[in-house]
């Protein structure tokens, strides 16, 4: 067995759990053990019912006086038993486990395990585990991996089969450079893999998951500082230079643009008439007004007699996207000029082949799309610029799809994660970086408010209100499906709730990731018309969705989201010319939560708000909400772990210079590694 052997290579897991361990990303026992926790249990002492602590996982120590009661609701079997300790009461539940009535025996006592919270006054514990003292006393200081399931994937079946991959399998040597780990003190590679999964102290876990995290940003760095050189030098061979067209749109606009967008379109300008291709990042706050130089863009390169790409992360936005541009070439006269074509999933297989017929013809100047854009059956007749957003870069493959069809396109790639500047530098290794760092005068900045949810009903007159004066509102929730383990409100059952709370004439509607792309369109085209005045969503609604008419954003279970998302779903208003509000409501208590969403509440501007979270939750912080969903590292974040990423953009940097083929010796491993790394992770990440 190596780590190229398939999962079902380990005892125990068949077919079928390989097809679990599938929908989690893991079909390789190399996955598996990349597979990294996403926390862990600390099994401590029992503590007395004084001393529980709401929103903590706590042991207490029960004797059971008569058996639990189970009772049936719809679908739900719900199992109570309540707990007393000197005139302390816990009460405890289970959902769906009728099993338990005949596991915990009057008489006898046990360990209940689980998340305390206050609910009415009360103490409570939902779904908590069941230990015999015997049992729990084995588990006593000890740290359990959590891993992220799937439905059927259970955490035990997890951390079986990466016990038994750590126990049989041979692992990597050490590739890591001496001097390197010398320098940065980091951990020997074998250890640090074990402790991830099974440490035995903290510390050994803060040592395995440093060195884990350089491993990540040094490859990754290493990898894209490689795709740098290739691409660097290659020539210009679609030169473009502004004219008319670009000056007729400018003219037809009805603002000026900002210093910050004249800067950045002059910079893309210099790079698509110069002498090597373009590999440009623009990065801009929500609302700064990226589009509109991107379209400028596509714009010259139409004029030139190329064809412009402009790749969008869904099919809504691509829609959004073609409408936004159909209305830019109405104003200046030239929708006869710029034939556009929309190329989304969702088409019938005729619209598909029509679409297919004018791109490779050229009639089609402009092509807006979904990935689709790429696909095999996607011939472009001379291809001159691709714009693309960060979420899906244009990367290795996309590059090696193009080169294969003759082409070699400028990339554009738009930004709206407001990463600081000297993080952007490296993130974006292999691209130059532009900032569009000023927002369009006139708009009125978002008044902001983070609420407990006791301050809910007047959320809802609030809503209320707005709709009643013709506007619209989005409300956030960050779950599709009930989860009777958390108290997360869910999209279904939320618009309910809001139908039954809310004037009976606002019409209400739901909208979620599992839809289908048609669906999601329909409701999104009647929510930019205005047929419906509140949208129920999770942040599917996220990117770049723009209805300047909603001046409400209320976001449910604020705390589960990351800042910077946080932020992103704030920029769906206020793009209008009437006043908008965002409500975070917030269901927890917790004192380090709250002062992060009042970084929210302080300020509108994202740089800002990115560094200042920063500094408040430090590089320490293991297990925090993840606050980018910009480049998917299995362990590392770009923010969390900014000094990290310092000193391994230092040493990738150092290395290049006294080897910069990695010929030595003593870089055989690492070269090795890198290749790997380069056909695996990269490719991952859409890189």
């Amino acid at each position: 067995m190596n780590t190229a052997s398939p999962i079902t290579a380990l005892k125990g897991v068949g077919e079928k759990t390989a097809a679990l361990f599938h929908r989690v990303g893991v079909d390789t026992v190399g996955e598996l053990l990349s597979y990294y926790p996403r926390a862990y249990d600390i099994y401590e002492k029992p503590v007395t019912f004084a001393n529980l602590e709401p929103d903590r996982v706590q042991a207490v120590s029960g004797f059971v006086h008569r058996a639990p009661d189970t009772k049936r609701m719809s679908r739900l079997t719900v199992t109570t038993l309540t707990l007393e300790e000197f005139g302390a009461y816990l009460h405890l539940s289970w959902f769906n486990m009728p099993f338990l009535r005949n596991s915990i025996v009057p008489g006898g006592t046990y360990i209940f395990r689980g998340r305390v919270q206050k609910k009415k006054g009360r103490l409570v514990m939902e779904q908590p585990d069941l230990y015999t003292p015997a049992d729990y006393e084995a588990l006593l200081d000890t740290m359990q991996p959590i891993y992220g399931l799937t439905a059927g994937l259970s955490n035990k079946t997890v951390t079986k089969a990466v016990r038994q991959a750590l126990d049989e399998l041979q692992l990597d040597s050490e590739y890591l450079p001496a001097q390197i780990r010398s320098d940065q003190e980091l951990a020997e590679y074998n250890f640090a893999l074990r402790a991830i999964h099974f440490p035995v102290r903290q510390e050994d876990l803060l040592l395995a998951r440093k060195r884990l995290v350089f491993d990540e940003f040094f490859l990754f760095i290493l990898a894209l500082r490689q795709m740098k050189e290739q691409t660097e030098g290659e020539k210009n061979g679609c030169p473009i230079r502004a004219g008319e067209w670009t000056e007729c749109l400018l003219q037809s606009l009805p603002y000026a643009l900002t210093g910050a967008q004249q800067r950045v379109w002059q910079e893309i300008q210099s790079d698509l008439s110069g002498e090597t291709v373009m590999n440009r990042l623009v990065q801009g706050d929500v609302g700064s007004g990226k589009t509109v130089v991107a379209v400028l863009a596509l714009l010259a390169a139409a004029e030139n007699g190329y064809q412009g790409a402009l790749m969008a992360p869904t099919e809504v936005l691509a829609r959004q996207h073609a409408q936004s541009v159909a209305e830019l070439l109405e104003n200046c006269g030239l929708e006869e000029k710029v034939e556009t074509v929309l190329l989304t999933g969702s088409m019938t297989a005729k619209e598909k082949r029509e679409a297919y017929a004018r791109i490779e013809s050229g009639e089609a100047k402009l092509v807006i799309g979904t990935h689709a854009l790429i696909q095999e059956k996607v011939q472009f007749h001379r291809l001159g610029l691709v714009v693309t957003d960060e979420q899906h870069r244009f990367g290795v493959r996309q590059r090696e799809t193009l080169a294969d069809k003759g082409q070699h396109p400028h990339v554009l790639v738009m930004s709206a994660t407001p990463i600081p500047r000297t993080l952007a530098i490296i993130v974006y290794g292999d691209l130059d970086v532009s900032v569009i760092d000023e927002m369009p005068v006139g708009r009125l900045p978002i008044k902001n408010c983070v609420v407990d949810e006791s301050w809910r009903p007047n959320a809802y007159r609030f809503l209320e209100k707005e709709t009643a004066a013709g506007r619209q509102a989005y409300v956030i929730c960050p779950m599709v499906e009930e989860n009777p383990e958390l108290e997360i409100e869910n999209v279904v059952d939320y618009t309910k709730k809001l139908k039954e709370n809310l004037n009976p004439s606002i019409t209400i509607e739901y909208l979620h990731g599992k839809m289908k792309p048609a669906q999601k369109n329909e409701i999104m085209e009647r929510f930019a018309a205005g047929e419906i005045q509140i949208l129920v969503s999770t942040t599917v609604i996220e990117v770049g969705v723009n209805v300047p008419n909603a001046t409400v954003m209320m976001v449910e279970n604020a705390e589960r989201f990351g800042l910077a998302q946080l932020h992103q779903l704030r920029g769906r208003v206020g793009r209008g010319k009437y006043q908008s509000y965002c409500i975070f409501i917030s269901g927890t208590d917790n004192k380090d939560t709250r002062k992060r969403l009042e970084i929210l509440n302080k300020s509108n501007d994202g740089f800002y708000i990115a560094s200042e979270d920063l500094k408040l939750r430090g590089p320490g912080d293991l297990f925090g909400v993840r606050q980018s969903g910009l480049l998917e590292f299995k362990i590392g974040d770009i923010f969390t772990d900014a000094r990290i990423l310092q000193a391994a953009s230092e040493e990738a940097a150092k290395l290049k210079r006294q080897d910069p083929d990695l010929e030595l010796l003593e870089h055989q491993a690492l070269k090795k590694r890198l290749l790997k790394y380069r056909d695996e992770g990269l490719r991952r990440m859409s890189l």
